[in-house]
């Protein structure tokens, strides 16, 4: 077992029927305010991508704070993915499908140069819908995907299907 999956066991909270009765919640939170912990995460989403990425993604809202992150240690940009209606300007839109319920995201481009590798960062992977979304946006912005990198993957969604032919990196499967 990794030091990265020995700090989720130890400080991952699961909450049930969040945001609505059926789901459970898998809480980072407390993961990202225990500073030795939150640094292990970074360093091993880091290092399994590491020389492989010119920029990194985040997606709303808790992928921001591993992009971030991310981003500073690999000395990378950071892109945001936002919901519907946070970004101004010209944006490209996506509607995916949550499994509870449907959204769009977004993404600004011409924010780097054309071709650029991206790394997608988030934090749960269930359906796919959400990083099938963001890879679909950073396609269409010029951009290249580099892989996906999550720290919980729920496994039984069966969300990696949604990614073909990516380098998915989960730090846990639950």
């Amino acid at each position: 077992m990794t030091r990265a999956r020995e700090e989720l066991d130890r400080l991952l909270v699961s909450v049930p029927d969040f945001p609505e009765p059926g789901i459970l919640f898998r809480d980072l939170a407390p993961v990202f305010a225990d500073g030795d912990a939150f640094r292990v995460i970074v360093d091993d989403l880091a290092g399994y991508f590491a020389g492989g990425f010119d920029a990194v993604a985040g997606v709303e809202a808790r992928g921001f704070v591993l992009a971030a992150a991310v981003g500073y240690a690999a000395g990378a940009g950071v892109l945001v993915v936002r919901k519907a209606g946070k970004l101004p300007g010209v944006v490209l839109s996506e509607t995916y499908e949550l499994e509870y319920g449907a959204a769009s995201l977004e993404l600004e481009p011409e924010r780097l140069p054309a071709g650029s590798r991206v790394l997608v960062l988030d934090d749960v992977l269930a359906t796919g819908g959400t990083l099938a979304a963001s890879s679909r946006l950073i396609q269409r912005a010029g951009y290249s995907v580099a892989g996906f990198g999550v720290v919980l993957e729920l496994e039984g969604l069966g969300g990696r299907r949604r990614l073909p032919d990516s380098s998915v990196y989960s730090i846990a499967l639950l």
